[in-house]
Order: C-alpha cells, then structure tokens, then sequence
C-alpha cells in the first residue's frame, strides 16, 4: 500500500479501501476532479476531518472563499479507516505527563482543549444531522497486568481532584461483573464522555456541511507540486489544472507525501495501525464475554491494543500493524489481532474476521500535536499520533482562526511548529527497536 515515508505520489481517483466502514456508510456527496484553472481566496489541502472542518469554518463562519483539493475521495485517508473513537485528548500524553512536562495550568488549559474537541464533534453531528452511529458515552482504559492495575485508583483520583473531571475508578471485579469477561483485565477507569462512531460517514457528513456552506471540493485532485509568486501568494498544480491562493492549508497528517512539505515530512513518523471487525456475535457469545455495552476500550500496553461493540454486534479490534506500507496485507497482521482478541476472550475461539484494513496515523517526536502557520500564509495541523478524531475536527476550528489572524489560546501546541525527528532517515529503525521494547514490556513488566 501507499507509504507516505517512501512515496512521492499518494494516487488520484483511488476508490476507498476495502473495509467494515466501506459497506456500512451510503455515499451521498458529488464530487469530481478539478480540470480548469483557478483563483481562491485560500486553499485547503485534503478532504479530512482537519481540512474539512477548516474549510467549514472558513466559509460558514468567516465568509471566505474556500477551495479543498483531495487526491482521493473525501475521508480516504485516516478519516474514513479509524476505529470511531471520539477520545478527550490527542498525542500520547497524558494529563498527568501534561502536568509534568508544562505545569498544572497548562494542563488544565489542555484539559479544557480536548473537552471542547468533544464538543465540536457533538456539534458538527447536530448542526449536520450526520447518521454516523453515534453510541453512548463511555471509554475504559483497561489495566492489562497487575501492576498497571495498582496505578489506576490515582489516576482517577488525580483527574477528579485536579481536574473536576468524574473519572470513575473500576475494579476487576466491578469491570468482569458490569462490562466484560476479559481474561486480560484487571482495572479499569471509566471516562465519562468519549464515544464511538461509523468514522466514514462522519467524514462524508463534514463533507456535505462543507459544501452546502459555499466550500469548492474537488476530489481526484492530488497536489503535484506549489510555489510562491512574488507577491507571496501561491500556484499549486495538479493533474489537470492550477490553483493561485493567498493562503494555503496543509491538511494531510498521516498522508502527506514524500517531499511535498519537506519540513512537515521530517518531524513525522508514519506509523501503521490495522483493524479487523468480526462476525457478528451470537446471543449466547455477548453473555458468555460480558460485552453487552458500547464502552470504547483501551488497555495499558505500550503496543496498545483497542476495540469495541459495533451496532451489528460485530468487535472491532485493532493495534499497530507492519512497518513498511508494502507488508501492511501480510496475513500475519490480521492474524495477530485475532489472537490477541481471543486471549482476552478464550470464550470466542469460534470467531471469525470478516474485514481486515490498514491506515497511517502520523507520530510526532515529542508525542504532541500542533496547529501553526508554518511559513507567512502557509498553515499546518498534524502529528495526533493516532488520537486525532476529535482534535482534528478541533484543530480544523483553530486552523481556521489562525488564518483569519485570532488569537489562539496559549497552549504549547498552538505556539510551535512540529518539532523535526534527529537523524530522520532511521525513523524506521527506531520504530523497530521501540516495537522489540514494547513487546518485552507488555510481557514480563
């Protein structure tokens, strides 16, 4: 498949993926590639919840004029091939390591951040009348081992305490008793207002609230190349036409080519995670697991694994996959899934996968997004490590406001641009040696 750490190109035109969303999400909006030359008051680039809300805001609450050019089909990147979690948070910090690294105001600002992330999705799926299987609230971070399990009733007294967030400590027994029968699972804390959803359609309904709202959206349209004239604005080119903009939005995280925003592609690392979705459980399999809710579920592994219920009662199960992009259909990835999810559920040793796909997410080097204007008039949001449904639609928001030169709220990930890897060229070996970690750890610590 498509690896954006090695491929200058990203396709044109390229159908969707095959996947559980695919079959499940009614495409309604029309687009077309773009094949005259045009001028736009600001471009976006990619048709992703980032570039979707950004373009959104622009035209709906800013009045301006908006152009979106996607190589592909709306949500054809991480969008449309996530798990649905809307999580409270982005990176791979957490609150406690927040407060470490920048103080408790900050993190309490952080806090307040990702809460209103929430939010906005809540918003976008009202104001859109989006049908996106919005399921009720709840998400368990589950302790995988012991000693993982002994750190939890501090961590929810913390965030109760510090943050007047109602985190709700759960004990093994409360969590096998009212939630599941995961051999796997020793605690848990349940977060109140996170939630699942079909990621796909909610990527076609930002789409649709995007073009009612004056947005041009031209798909099949990938970004060739661009330069500056001299008065500063920007010529972009793409298969067929040219575009000249005063301001340019890169929003493609995950899916940025090679080359084509060379300082964006530096402090990036590409990293694959993959999905199976099972058969539909029987009656007698919901009783025998426990998993009669449709709390989103997390555990503590550094090579986490994540999973929920489906409305058709199917489980969603995924974690990290290949690192290269050419073995991301290796059957050993699947596989490996399914293993993990009947070790936590000996009792479904009969299920089967029925889906399996693959999608980058982009792992920043200090494990934080940002939201900048990288260069007079060029702008970027990215490096949500995999946790970015819902501050991609917030970070869309904040794009937005700083295009149109407002103030954003002082928080370090609005104040910098990405901070570039060292020694970029063996990001992969790093990985690599991180994944050998990882599993050592996950195992015997």
């Amino acid at each position: 498949m498509y690896d954006p750490l090695t491929d200058t190109e990203i396709g044109t035109n390229l159908a969707y993926p095959s996947s559980y969303w695919v079959d499940h999400t009614a495409t309604a909006i029309q687009t077309a590639p773009l094949q005259h030359d045009l001028s736009s008051d600001i471009v976006v680039i990619g048709a992703g919840y980032t570039g979707l809300s950004c373009a959104y805001q622009l035209a709906k609450r800013f009045k301006r004029e908006v152009t979106v050019l996607e190589a592909n089909q709306a949500g054809w990147g991480c969008s449309g091939r996530n798990a649905g979690f809307v999580l409270r948070g982005s990176g791979r910090l957490g609150l406690a390591q927040l407060t470490q690294r920048f103080g408790l105001d900050s993190a309490r600002l952080f806090h307040q951040e990702y809460g209103a992330a929430i939010a906005q999705v809540k918003h976008m799926i009202a104001d859109g009348n989006i049908a996106c299987d919005s399921q009720p609230a709840g998400y368990l971070k589950v302790a995988h081992n012991t000693s993982a399990a002994a750190e939890l009733p501090a961590q929810a007294a913390f965030l109760q305490r510090q943050f007047g967030y109602q985190a709700e400590y759960l004990s093994e027994s409360q969590l096998k008793n009212d939630y599941m029968h995961n051999a796997r699972a020793y605690a848990a804390v349940k977060f109140p207002d996170c939630f699942g959803v079909n990621p796909l359609a909610l990527a076609q309904g930002y789409a649709t609230m995007a073009q009612q709202s004056g947005v041009q959206l031209y798909t099949g349209s990938p970004l060739l190349s661009w330069q500056r004239s001299a008065d500063g604005s920007f010529v972009l080119q793409t298969p067929q036409a040219s575009v000249r903009c005063k301001q340019l939005v890169l929003a493609t995280n995950g899916y940025t080519p090679k080359g084509l925003y060379p300082a964006f592609n530096r402090a990036c690392l590409p990293v694959l995670s993959s999905i199976i979705v099972t058969q539909p459980l029987t009656p007698e399999q919901l009783e025998q697991s426990g998993l009669q809710h449709t709390q989103l579920v997390m555990d503590t592994r550094a090579l986490k694994y994540y999973y929920r219920k489906l409305p058709d009662n199917r489980i969603l199960f995924g974690g990290r996959s290949a690192v290269y992009g050419k073995d991301a259909e290796k059957a050993v990835y699947p596989a490996r899934l399914l293993s993990a999810l009947k070790a936590c559920f000996p009792m479904l040793a009969e299920l089967r996968v029925e889906y399996h796909w693959s999608g980058w997410v982009a792992v920043s080097y200090d494990d934080l997004p940002r939201v900048c204007e990288a260069e007079p008039g060029l702008f970027y949001a990215g490096g949500y490590c995999g946790s970015g449904l819902s501050f991609s639609t917030q970070a869309g928001v904040r794009l937005a406001e700083l295009a149109m030169g407002i103030e954003l709220p002082p928080l370090p990930i609005y104040q910098s641009r990405l901070v570039p890897f060292p020694l970029p060229a063996f990001r992969r070996l790093g990985q690599q040696g991180y994944y050998q970690w990882g599993r050592f750890k996950d195992r015997f610590l």
